[in-house]
């Protein structure tokens, strides 16, 4: 197990583990938020929807799906 951080809260989340799947086992449902306001989630888990994406280390607009965690990593559903 490693420690990454989701949202501000420090999570334990499974060594090679896809950012999504970390997200998912954490309770995280809604990863971004569509241009009206709807939440928005993995569709299809291969980075072809792109309805995954979060912001990771910084960076906007990863596809939360094809990133494997690593250890400190910090992601933010919000915003």
């Amino acid at each position: 197990m490693i420690a990454i951080t989701i949202d501000g809260e420090r999570v334990s989340v499974e060594e090679g583990a896809t950012v999504a799947a970390a997200l998912w086992n954490a309770g995280v449902a809604r990863f971004r938020s569509s241009v009206s306001g709807a939440p928005r989630g993995p569709l299809c888990a291969m980075g072809i929807c792109h309805e995954c994406r979060v912001t990771i280390d910084g960076v906007p607009h990863r596809r939360s799906c094809l990133v494997e965690v690593a250890a400190g990593m910090t992601v933010e559903t919000r915003g």
